[in-house]
């Protein structure tokens, strides 16, 4: 493991990461401080009235285009270099530029379309239930949340990578059988596709329901052995045993609530001092996602916090399902030196970029419990 490579590694996605939000940020400010917003608003306005059809809708619409391609004149190269350039210098990333744009492009389409949506029912919502609206806009959000972790596995990761059950047949009964003993059933274990753009290692547990997918990438199953396979395959059960995706659902609803509740009062206080005439008016909308941005940052060391939790239980599992610390030792150092992973973030990097825990606490973890389990 080359410290010094992955410190500087994580150092430059950091700052980038920051980058990015700074600018977002600045550009809302912007917005609102310079009259801008308003001056998009009246736009929109005139355009509305130009095509005249749906009056009600289309001016949130075309604001919402607007604001969009600001946002993406610099956030597009800011992307580029944190997530290419960055990962092509120090030997992560697979792919070309090209294909790197792609990608983007079908993310940035998808929320764009969430975007739309997600603007036209806030305004709709707040003009026509003045005293609900913002409640009303959180119940979508958060039906929205639900349904998308139900339909990604099936309508939104099959854009971006090819999914397929894994074909090693002996490997497959046995983490079948793993998932008995788990006291779970597994609805598909599956092949994910990464080597085409990374060599990252990587596991996850999607979906909910009938869409629950354990999925295991290619770079994964390629160089990892079978034990080594079961002990990720048993962290990633522990999640699905455990209800870890529910309790995220949980949270989110009511940080949802929250942040629309502030940012109603928000608007009340300040919309008039930036040209923003009532709730209502589109030309709040910067001022709305700065409140929702500000709060989901002041929340974000408890989400990190609360699934680095989430993280260490569901080692735990595997290592009581598997009992194989050995296995689990090796995957974590593998998956440390393939990843690029640092040895000791500091504390204010774990707070606000790490979601799990270092992998030094992990191996160290592990040899605790072998230590009593016997």
């Amino acid at each position: 493991m080359n410290e010094d490579k992955a410190s500087r590694y994580h150092r430059l996605v950091r700052r980038a990461r920051c980058l990015e939000f700074l600018w977002s940020a600045a550009l809302l400010i912007v917005l609102l401080m310079t009259g801008a917003s308003a001056a998009l608003r009246d736009l929109a306005t005139t355009a509305t009235a130009a095509i005249g059809v749906w009056k009600s809708v289309a001016p949130v619409a075309i604001y919402v285009t607007l604001l969009t391609a600001l946002h993406e004149s610099l956030s597009l190269g800011l992307s580029y270099y944190r997530c290419h350039l960055i990962e092509s210098r120090y030997g992560l990333s697979t792919g070309s530029a090209g294909r790197w744009l792609r990608g983007y492009l079908k993310v940035a389409l998808i929320w764009f379309a969430f975007a739309q949506v997600g603007a036209c029912v806030l305004y709709f919502s707040v003009r026509t239930w003045p005293g609900w609206g913002w409640m009303i806009t959180a119940t979508a959000c958060s039906l929205a949340a639900l349904w998308l972790t139900k339909v990604a596995p099936m309508l939104i990761l099959p854009l971006f990578c090819e999914f397929k059950p894994i074909e090693r047949d002996g490997l497959h009964q046995r983490l079948v059988n793993l998932a008995r003993d788990a006291g779970t059933v597994v609805l598909g274990v599956y092949e994910w596709t990464l080597s085409g753009s990374t060599r990252k290692a990587n596991a996850a547990l999607v979906g909910i329901g009938h869409t629950r997918r354990i999925l295991l990438s290619d770079t994964l199953l390629t160089n990892y052995s079978d034990d080594e396979v079961e002990v990720v395959l048993a962290h990633e059960l522990a999640h699905h045993v455990h209800g870890d995706i529910w309790r995220g659902l949980g949270f989110n609803t009511v940080l949802s609530f929250a942040s629309f509740f502030v940012a109603q009062r928000v608007l009340l206080l300040i919309g008039p001092l930036v040209r923003v005439a009532d709730p209502g008016d589109v030309a709040g909308l910067p001022l709305v996602l700065l409140v929702l941005g500000a709060l989901s940052l002041v929340a974000l060391p408890v989400t990190n916090a609360q699934s680095r939790e989430h993280e260490r239980r569901a080692d735990r599992f595997a290592l009581h399902l598997t009992r194989n610390p050995a296995a689990f030792a090796s995957a974590m150092r593998r998956l440390a030196q393939q990843n690029l992973a640092e040895e000791r973030p500091s504390r204010l990097a774990q707070a606000f970029f790490y979601t799990h825990p270092p992998f030094v606490d992990r191996l160290q973890m592990a040899r605790q419990w072998e230590a009593t389990a016997h």
